[in-house]
């Protein structure tokens, strides 16, 4: 039977080393994922996914027994993303020419997994992803940052709203408006007319 997060926590703190070890083999790539929806940059992401485990490991001491470890850990990536953003001031601000034109910047683990798809299926399903990912950047982080957690991370209503603190309501009304945005943002003529273009080109090739 496979132990949980929180049984792995107790027993780290009953002294078994190794269950860190196992609990960041379990978090690390979807931590990973969720911070770089929300920086924008590899490099940045990695550091901060590893800043967000040292952390973690060094206030495991202080974990809520009745605590969801995901959660907690998640609290730690927001706030690790919170100070990257005030530090330069912003986030990567992605424009809608940028959409346009399709410009990458997927992680390189997202690009070698695509590769064993069919190339055109693999190429149009890379463009769709990008595209969503980069309008995602054009959102507040408030919205985005929902987004990403409800539907990239899985999170329930429930365990967003205890994450950050909000009611259940303002957490759904966020949603909505971010995916209602996020839908006006791909349906733009600029984003629709290099779709098309990018299109043509693949065609052409």
């Amino acid at each position: 039977m496979k132990t949980t997060d929180e049984g792995l926590v107790k027993r780290f703190l009953e002294g078994d080393q190794d269950s860190f070890n196992l609990l960041m083999w379990r978090w690390e790539k979807p931590l990973y994922q969720f911070i770089y929806r929300m920086v924008g940059d590899q490099e940045e992401a990695r550091d901060i996914c590893q800043e967000s485990f040292l952390r973690a490991y060094r206030s495991l001491k202080g974990f809520r027994q009745k605590a969801k470890f995901s959660s907690w850990l998640y609290k730690i990536a927001i706030n690790q993303c919170h100070t990257w953003g005030r530090k330069r001031n912003r986030a990567r601000v992605i424009s809608l020419s940028e959409i346009a034109r399709g410009d990458e910047y997927a992680p390189r683990e997202e690009r070698e997994g695509a590769s064993n798809s069919p190339p055109e299926a693999s190429l149009q399903r890379r463009e769709r992803e990008l595209m969503v990912r980069q309008a995602l950047n054009c959102l507040p982080e408030k919205q985005r940052l929902i987004i990403i957690l409800k539907e990239y991370q899985g999170l329930k209503f429930s365990e967003i709203a205890q994450l950050l603190r909000r009611p259940e309501s303002t957490v759904k009304s966020r949603l909505y408006a971010g995916l209602v945005a996020l839908s006006a943002i791909l349906a733009s003529p600029a984003v629709q007319q290099g779709n098309s273009a990018r299109s043509q080109n693949m065609g052409g090739r």
